[in-house]
């Protein structure tokens, strides 16, 4: 069975991926969404907790940024640029579900001001992400 990145509300060309299973979107204000994969969460399982750094954070790229705990185990959530964070998705620690759910939408974690220009062409594409998870 083939895997297939489930976009809700956004086509996947909108979509850059880390190895790490992070997502990011640029947004009209330059700002970067930010959220686990769908591979991510269906190898994490269900859902339970989630962490995350408050607005006005600074984050370093490659740097942990929150945690996401499952039934299964606990897993960090890695920045994937350099920025502060400015705004997080409180809909997800009070229901850490949606990401289960919905990880490309209503799941998504938090966004990223960047430090500095961003060349969204280093992350990976959709074919690229689905290739390394061997889709």
């Amino acid at each position: 069975m083939a895997l297939v990145v489930r976009v809700v509300g956004m086509t996947a060309p909108d979509l850059r991926f880390t190895p790490q299973h992070e997502w990011l979107q640029v947004r009209d204000d330059g700002t970067f969404r930010v959220g686990i994969t769908d591979f991510a969460q269906d190898s994490l399982g269900d859902i339970v907790f989630v962490g995350l750094p408050t607005v006005g954070t600074v984050v370093s790229a490659g740097g942990p940024l929150g945690e996401v705990e499952s039934t299964k185990s606990v897993s960090e959530v890695y920045a994937p640029l350099s920025g502060v964070v400015v705004a997080v998705n409180d809909a997800v620690e009070t229901a850490p579900e949606t990401i289960n759910d919905d990880p490309y939408g209503s799941g998504w974690l938090l966004e990223i001001k960047p430090e500095g220009e961003v060349d969204v062409e280093t992350f990976l594409t959709e074919a690229a992400y689905l290739e390394l998870v061997g889709g």
